[in-house]
């Protein structure tokens, strides 16, 4: 007997609108919030072709709130997600843990090109571990164990309306606690818990309607630090979404890291989420 489940709310969008009208320009708070929750179940009981149980969830809340007024705009976005799988006798591993928030504020001097200041934090909910090929495993993370932190101040532009970019200087730093090995200079003889570097920041964001079922975003952050300009820090997260029918949805996700000081080599990862949708309005 195989058994099998597969289970997904993807997507409840809550958006608030000011008031509709054609001769006084709308300002206000304007929020959106898209919440989801994948799950898939395998069981195998005396199967003659063989095979594992499984068990594997994801849920995740990507948010924004913009305040947008004549002279200045505020954004404040904010995205967590946490899933973790289990598959045979290993038990349960984590597959996804992204603590993510930004804020940015801009004032309004020119059509095109706007000054800005921007802080944004990344770190991580739950302990992480990385498994050998014999299944033990060695923690390597946990809460705010890193936490990286920036602070920016620059001139934003936004040639359409898909695409926003800023550039300016900022610091950037990294927290630790435990796990040095994200901080610290094996150069030196000591242990560097946190590194503060000043460099070049560089944010573009696109989010593009490719079709009428279909949203294509991708967000780009560089950092240049000064004292090491050959080594820029880059990230880039791309998603896709695509709405096949009115209650069915699938996602593509693309994470990219290339970070020298963490490891030589681009971190990749990749995800498809396929499953039910309901937007409320």
């Amino acid at each position: 007997m195989k058994s099998s489940l597969a289970c997904a709310l993807l997507f409840c969008t809550l958006t608030a609108y000011g008031e509709d009208t054609t001769k006084i320009p709308t300002h206000g708070w304007k929020h959106g919030l898209v919440t989801g929750l994948t799950l898939t179940q395998v069981a195998f009981t005396d199967w003659a072709q063989g095979g594992e149980n499984a068990l594997a969830y994801t849920i995740f809340a990507d948010g924004k709130s913009v305040e947008d007024e004549e002279v200045i705009n505020w954004t404040t976005a904010y995205k967590f997600a946490f899933g973790q799988t289990r598959l045979g006798a290993q038990g349960l591993r984590k597959t996804d843990d992204i603590l993510d928030l930004s804020a940015v504020f801009m004032y309004k001097a020119w059509a095109d090109i706007n000054p800005y200041a921007a802080a944004t934090m990344k770190t991580q909910f739950a302990k992480g571990f990385a498994y050998d090929a014999s299944g033990s495993s060695t923690e390597i993370s946990q809460f705010f164990d890193p936490a990286y932190l920036t602070q920016s101040i620059g001139f934003g532009y936004q040639p359409v309306t898909e695409i926003k970019t800023r550039f300016g200087v900022g610091l950037r730093e990294v927290i630790t606690s435990q796990f040095n090995q994200y901080t610290d200079d094996p150069t030196t003889p000591g242990i560097e818990k946190t590194t503060i570097d000043g460099g070049f920041e560089s944010v573009t964001d696109v989010e593009w309607n490719l079709a009428e079922n279909m949203l294509f975003k991708t967000q780009l952050e560089l950092f240049d630090p000064l004292h090491h300009l050959d080594e820029v820090i880059v990230r880039n997260t791309t998603t896709i979404t695509a709405k096949v029918n009115k209650y069915i949805s699938t996602m593509f996700s693309l994470q990219l890291v290339n970070e020298k000081r963490v490891s030589p080599k681009t971190q990749v990862k990749e995800s498809i989420a396929l499953g039910l949708s309901y937007t409320l309005f």
